[in-house]
């Protein structure tokens, strides 16, 4: 097995594919002359993937009687939801606590967030660096004074705080999603009965 091939895209999809099959590990490994680890990775990012992007890979089929359709397309129309597919994602998306309304914008939070993180922590280490230069003794001139230190101090504690308001603007939408998501599962309760 050579350690260094790279799989191109189109192995990666077999190798998906097959693994989805029950193709095992060590046997993909073989015939793609990679490591059982490289074949691993493959599969795990694909999940991921989907996952990220919110692919819809399942089927949901049920039956329900005549009235019960009836009282499900009722709801429906008076919630402004255009198809019965839709209806029931999004009350599968609240009864398991993930109703998201838009997960890639969620992401995307989430990503800035982290980002800002490190933003934040990059201007704390350089203001410390720039104290512990002061102490030394080092850090003579207007860009080492009390006054840009405490500027630096304060931009870093501005990022982090920029930071967990995102978070915070985040959480609080997710959790007056969950209770709309309620109130709908609710709904679609009572309109059944």
């Amino acid at each position: 097995m050579s350690r260094s091939k790279r799989l191109t895209d189109a192995e990666r999809m077999e190798i998906v594919r097959e693994a989805a099959d029950g193709v095992s590990t060590s046997v993909l490994a073989e015939r793609f002359e990679v490591t059982p680890r490289a074949v691993q990775y493959t599969v795990k990012s694909d999940e991921e993937r989907q996952r990220d992007t919110a692919v819809p890979v399942l089927a949901v089929s049920v039956k329900v009687t005549s009235d019960e359709m009836a009282a499900f397309d009722a709801v429906l129309a008076s919630a402004g939801i255009e198809t019965r597919s839709e209806g029931l994602r999004r009350l599968m998306q609240a009864a398991g606590g993930t109703f998201v309304a838009d997960a890639q914008l969620a992401a995307e939070m989430a990503r800035y967030r982290a980002s800002l993180n490190e933003v934040g922590n990059g201007v704390a280490q350089i203001a410390k660096q720039m104290q512990k230069a002061n102490r030394a003794g080092q850090g003579t001139g207007p860009e080492f004074s009390e006054l840009r230190l405490a500027q630096m101090r304060g931009l870093a504690r501005f990022i982090l705080d920029s930071a967990d308001e995102i978070d915070l603007l985040v959480r609080r939408r997710r959790d007056a999603m969950q209770m709309d998501a309620t109130a709908a599962l609710r709904e679609f309760a009572h309109a059944a009965e």
